[in-house]
Parts: C-alpha cells; structure tokens; sequence
C-alpha cells in the first residue's frame, strides 16, 4: 500500500517539530521561475512578499499556486489581517501567513479567526477553491476538507518588530497560537533606536529567543546569508529566511558586472 504524500504544509512543520533548521528566502518579483529556481536550488520554503513589493494579488496567487506544484511551501507575509485577502491565499494553496508588526492580544486573535475554520476561528468556508479541490466527489466533500484542515491547519508566523513585551500583552496572549516567532530585525533596531549590529538589539533578539524556547515555539528570523545568521543573534533559529530574489539577484549582477569590490 502506497503511504499518501504529505503536502508541503505539513512537511514544514513536521520539520519545525522536530527542531531541524528550515532556510527560505523572500519573494517579490512576480516570476513563477523564482519559486522554481528556489525549489531546484534546495530551499525549504519561501515567502511570498505583499508587504515590501510591488506584487499585485493576483500575482501573489500566482506564485503561490506554482510553488505549491513544486512541492515547495510558500507562505505569505501581509502588513495586516485581511480576513478576506487572507481567506484567498489560503484556498489557493498558501501554506501559510506571516504577519508583521505583531505586538498585541488583539491581532493574534484576529489571525487566528482568519485562518481557522469554526469553532476555533471564523475563517469563511468555500469548496469551489483549489485547496479543496474544487469540490469534486473525488476530493472528499465539506467533511473531508474540514478534517484535513483541522490536522494540518495553515502555518502562523509573528514577526516580532517592536517591544511590545517591555509594556503590553504577555507572550502567552500574543504568540501562544504561533508555530514560529519571526524577529524582524531591521524595524526592531529602529523602534528601539538602537544599533542595529549594537548590544542593545542583540540583548531585545535574546530575550524573544528565550521566550519562544519557554514556548516550545520555532525562534526564526531574516539575515542576508545563512553566513551571517550568528553575527544576526540568529544561531539557533529554525526558521531562517535569507535575503531575497531581488537581493540575490543584486548580488549576483554586481558580481558579474565585476563591481562587487568597488563597494
């Protein structure tokens, strides 16, 4: 008997389950090659951009639809919970949400309700969709999709980008429904109005390490190159997202025009 295959979904959590490292990097151009590129070159997962891009929704969607066949778990960072916009991600197979800027009770529970279906959230409900097959008889009908979004429901990432914990919620409050607790380093450093290579960044990026622990859940964070992660206060992150296509790309241009060391 053929064991079914896991989706891409589970596959990454799975793999933050059992604490090994999952490297991705963000996505902004809106070329269905990246994500290929991406895929062949050995990323775990990447991160499709509607927050620092110029990418239109729709092709977002389409970035997500074209990871997902192949094999590769994208998610989605939005600026905002968009219940909506979000609910059209997830249908067309993202893998799940990283939302920026979490710092309250409030917006955790918002996300929470925006992708998971009732009773533990208000996430509307829809078979005509690609993530429930469509509604073909062979996919199972509403009681199929429900259960199989119940087990391996969307992935929730908070990046972590102010101080919040210094004054408001509790970690608990804030980041208990999260599989990963994302530090975003550079908003981080200028909320603080701190170095952003300083000890006080480092000591902030320390504290939300030790808090994630005390959670049991996945430390991650961005850096320019896995190279770098120690010198970022990111050893031990598990969920690391480095660079993006536009900084790859960069990099790579500035090198073969030969300018890379005129810097």
């Amino acid at each position: 008997m053929t064991t079914p295959q896991r989706s891409p979904r589970a596959r990454l959590r799975a793999a933050l389950a059992e604490g090994t490292r999952v490297t991705g990097t963000f996505v902004k151009l809106p070329a269905p090659d990246v994500v290929e590129v991406c895929a062949l070159a050995g990323f775990d997962f990447v991160v499709v951009d509607l927050e620092h891009s110029t990418l239109t929704e729709a092709e977002a969607i389409g970035l997500v639809r074209h990871a997902e066949r192949c094999g590769l778990p994208a998610l989605v960072r939005v600026p905002e919970v968009d219940a909506p916009l979000i609910c059209r991600l997830l249908e067309n197979g993202a893998a799940g949400i990283q939302l920026s800027m979490l710092g309250s009770a409030a917006q955790a529970r918002a996300l929470v309700r925006a992708t998971r279906f009732a009773p533990d959230g208000a996430r509307s409900v829809s078979l005509a969709n690609r993530a429930a097959g469509f509604g073909l008889r062979s996919s199972g009908g509403l009681a199929a999709f429900l259960a199989a979004e119940r087990a391996d429901p969307p992935l929730l990432v908070g990046q972590i980008e102010t101080p919040w914990w210094r004054g408001g919620d509790s970690w608990d409050a804030v980041t208990s429904e999260l599989d990963v607790v994302f530090v975003g380093g550079t908003d981080l450093a200028v909320s603080l109005g701190a170095d952003p290579g300083g000890a006080e960044l480092r000591a902030a990026v320390t504290e939300i390490e030790k808090a994630a622990g005390r959670q049991g859940i996945a430390f991650g964070g961005w850096v320019p190159s896995i190279a770098a992660a120690e010198g970022h206060g990111m050893a031990a992150a598990r969920y690391l997202v480095t660079g993006s296509d536009l900084q790859i790309l960069a990099a790579g241009l500035e090198a073969a025009a030969g300018r890379e060391g005129n810097r």
